[in-house]
Formats: structure tokens, sequence, C-alpha cells
């Protein structure tokens, strides 16, 4: 059964911008991008990183939007729609389908980092990490993992925040969020790197983040800054096509873009310049890994002034981006379950959401009671590959950069160019769209079917 709802639209362009700025800006950005920094080098880094975002991700994300718009339906619909209009296959519709089964799947485990920023502001609110050393801050978190109830309770915390808002509607739910949220988490970050210029080392950081060594470049290092722009613009998965449905038509899908890539990519700067300044005075390492921010950081903030207001400001601003960066996770399911029934956006929203919370169960239990399991043991690669892990690796290194090589294949080959073109606001024979297109036909695709093979 399938029903033909209209598609809401943003209440104003500025509404759209924080809710795509806000889906872009997440975990990506304040958790992973500093540690994956940290990990392969730094300035060297960053510069392929800032390349990648704007020459790899960024036509991904131009596509995905313009197919939303042209299609005014969820990711599958929407493709079937203009595919049907530039006469080609039906066959691209599971391209959407593999993007909705993605984006359920990152949610089930993207909630439970999700719930630990939630439980970190309470530790670090209360005062209960003060003064306390790095084996005992070390100690807090891997308790926090090891409690199945406790884990459990901050994930389906988490998720019923973003199911909740998610039901509320467009303009009742994520609009009236993303247009608080957003503005405020740039404040708070701007605080955050204020106060680890006062008291970190801000020199060094700024030394480590933009003076690049080439020699530390590898191909491995390569397709981690490719894989880290894209999985931080949180393309692929045909999350923003579904708020590219929702754009309405004079809006510039190029201008958004730029705007979008500049945002995300400058958040990352700022995550990495509010962090390595406090890293590098206290000692810490900056390699350090996913436990740069959950154990490292929180050390620092135990033994500096104010470090319990400090540290509490600092993950908050990690939950809203979290929940920002959720909600349009949420939005991919439910706006196909809406269009696939005649279910109401509650109900579609809760069955989504209860989807993803009865996957990140077994993600959640990876940490504690299914820590030995491992579902597919029988493979070599994968012997010591828990729930959690496998999720991460299924959606980070097989969907992603899948779905981004079939959204650009799509849109570069198949979509007929006057479509293309007009959704773009430029003529076909323009220089600009002409690198477009061979960008997206050629170079985009290039790059994906490389980082694809070496993350499988």
């Amino acid at each position: 059964m399938s029903s033909t709802r209209t598609a809401p639209q943003w209440s104003s362009h500025f509404a759209f911008m924080m809710a795509s700025i806000g889906t872009a800006v997440g975990l990506a950005n304040i958790w992973r991008f500093p540690y994956t920094a940290g990990m392969n080098g730094g300035g060297a880094f960053v510069f392929i990183y800032i390349l990648a975002a704007l020459l790899i991700a960024m036509p991904v994300l131009i596509a995905e939007l313009m197919v939303g718009r042209r299609g005014r339906n969820s990711p599958p619909q929407a493709i079937a729609t203009v595919s049907r209009e530039s006469r080609g296959s039906s066959m691209w519709r599971h391209m959407g389908n593999l993007g909705v089964l993605g984006a359920v799947l990152v949610l089930s485990f993207y909630a439970i980092v999700g719930g630990w920023t939630m439980a970190y502001v309470l530790e670090l609110a209360s005062g209960n990490l003060q003064g306390l050393n790095a084996e005992a801050v070390s100690t807090v978190f891997d308790n926090l993992q090891a409690a199945p109830g406790l884990i459990l309770f901050w994930h389906i915390l988490f998720l019923a925040l973003v199911v909740g808002i998610s039901s509320l509607g467009l303009a009742g739910g994520v609009e009236r969020l993303v247009k608080i949220v957003m503005p405020l988490l740039f404040v708070m970050l701007l605080m955050m790197v204020g106060y680890a210029a006062w008291i970190g080392d801000f020199s060094a950081a700024l030394a480590f983040l933009f003076t690049p060594d080439f020699s530390k470049v590898t191909p491995g290092v390569v397709l981690e800054a490719t894989g880290q722009a894209f999985f931080s613009i949180s393309v692929g998965l045909t999350n923003l096509m579904v708020y590219g449905a929702y754009m309405n038509k004079n809006t510039s899908i190029p201008r958004s873009s730029v705007t979008i890539v500049a945002a995300d990519t400058l958040v990352a700067l700022l995550a990495g310049l509010a962090i390595f300044p406090i890293i590098f005075a206290f000692g810490l390492n900056p390699a350090e890994g996913p436990g740069l921010v959950f154990v490292s950081l929180p050390v620092a903030f135990a033994q500096m002034p104010a470090g319990a207001l400090l540290g509490a400001l600092f993950f908050t601003l990690l939950f809203f981006a979290a929940l920002t960066s959720a909600i349009c996770m949420l939005e991919v399911p439910t706006s196909w379950l809406m269009n696939k029934t005649t279910w109401s956006r509650r109900r579609a929203s809760l069955c989504a959401g209860s989807m993803a919370w009865g996957l990140g169960i077994l993600a959640a239990l990876s940490f504690n009671l299914l820590a030995d399991v491992y579902p597919l043991g029988f493979i070599p690669a994968f012997a010591t590959t828990t729930f959690f892990g496998l999720f991460d690796y299924f959606t980070s290194n097989i969907a992603m950069p899948l779905g981004g090589i079939f959204v650009v294949l799509f849109v570069g080959w198949v979509v007929a160019r006057h479509i293309s073109a007009d959704e773009l606001g430029w003529q076909s024979d323009s220089i600009r769209y002409r690198v477009w297109l061979w960008v997206s036909r050629v170079i985009a695709p290039g790059v994906l079917v490389l980082m694809f093979i070496n993350n499988f």
C-alpha cells in the first residue's frame, strides 16, 4: 500500500539551513574529528579533510538535496520519481531503501553514544569527576559501559527525546528545536574555544591543526580524511535527501550546500581548537583514539578551575550536536513509513524509533552481556567484532560510501541534464555546470570506489 501525501515545506530558509547544518554537525565533528585528526598527524590530515569535503562530499550533498526536492517524497519514492522523469530504471529506488536501512542502523548505535553524552553532563555537573586521576576517570567510563541497565536507560532516554521531537512534526518539532539549539551550539563552542585559549596551550593546538607535515601523508591517511569528511557531512545514506524534499523551489541548492559544508567544517575545526589546547596543556595524548573525549578530556576537566561547569557545558554541546543529527536520521524511515502507509507522523516516528531501539539493544549489550558474542565470528576479519562494531562497520565503511557512489552516479549519468540544470539554477552549457557534472560523473565516484574498496 502506498500513500500520496504532499510533503511539508520549511517555513523559512533559516529553518532549512539550521536543520541541515544540524544534520551535518554531529558527533562526527566534535567527537570523531579531533581524535581522528590526532591519530593521523594533525595538519596534513586537516588539509586533506577540507579538500575532500569540498570535492567529494559536497557533490554528494548537492545530489541528495536535488533529488529530494525534485521528487518531493521520502528517499526511495523521490528517487523513483526522478528516475521515471529521466526515463531511467525503477531499480534505482533501492538506493533509497539502502538509505532507510542505513539510517535505522546508524541511529541504533548513534543513540548509545548520545546517551553517553547525557550521562556525562550529569557526571560533570554533579562534580563526581572533580579531582579524579586518569585511572579513576577511565573507570567511570568503563562502569557506564559495563552496566546493562545503565547504558540501556540512557539509550532509551535519548531515543525517546528524538522520537518525541520528531512526532511533533516539521514545524512544531524539528524547526522549533534547531532554531534554538543550533545558534546556541555555536555560541557554546566559541565559549569553549575562548576558555581553551585562556587556560590551555593554544599555540601548540594551532601548530598541530594548521601546520601540515606532508611526510606523514599515506594512502591510508588520505582515505581516512575522505571518510571523515563524508561521515561528518552526513551524506551517502540519503539523510539530507529527506530534508531536500521539504525545500522551497526558490532556495539555491549550490549556495545552500556551500554554506552547510562551510559550517560543518568550521565546527570540526572549532572543536579541535576547543579540545587540543587542553590536551596539550595537561600533557595528554592527542592520538588517544575514541577515548579522547570520554576519558582524556574529563581528566583535564577534573583538574582545572571550574572544570565541573566547563565539562558539563562541553557535554551539553556534544548532546545537542548528537540530537540534531539523530532527528534527521529518524526522519528518513519516518517519511518512508508515512509514504508507504496511512500512518500518522506520531505512529511512524514511534515505529521507526522502536526499530532503532531494538537493534540498539544488541549494540548496547555489546559492551557487557554480549561482549563475547561475535555475529560474524566465522569470518576472520570479524573474529572479534561485536554487534556495535558490526553496525558501525556496515554503515560507515559499506553503506555510506556505497550509497554515495550510487547517488553521484545516478545524478551524473541517469538524471536528465535539463532536470539537474533546472534544480541547480544553472545553464546546462555553463562552465560551472560542466565542472560539477564532471566531478559528479568521474572524480567523486572514483574516490568513493577507492574508499569503499579500502574499507571493505
